[in-house]
């Protein structure tokens, strides 16, 4: 949990359209997982700092597997 009070972690997950960030419960998945979002499939290619100003989650970046 941060200093704000959130859990969890951020995702940026990829479409033809570009980037969303969106926020998920527990732990993020390591590199090299794969995960479903909806009928879709990703990779986790990185964790990194959350992009946004004062929070202190990880962000894991997807791209489709």
């Amino acid at each position: 949990m941060d200093a704000n009070g959130r859990g969890g972690y951020l995702v940026f997950v990829w479409s033809t359209g570009g980037y969303t960030l969106e926020e998920r419960s527990g732990e993020p998945p390591q590199v090299g997982a794969q995960v479903e979002d909806g009928e879709r499939r990703f990779r986790v290619v990185k964790i990194a700092p959350s992009p946004l100003p004062g929070d202190a989650r990880p962000c894991a970046y997807l791209l489709p597997a």
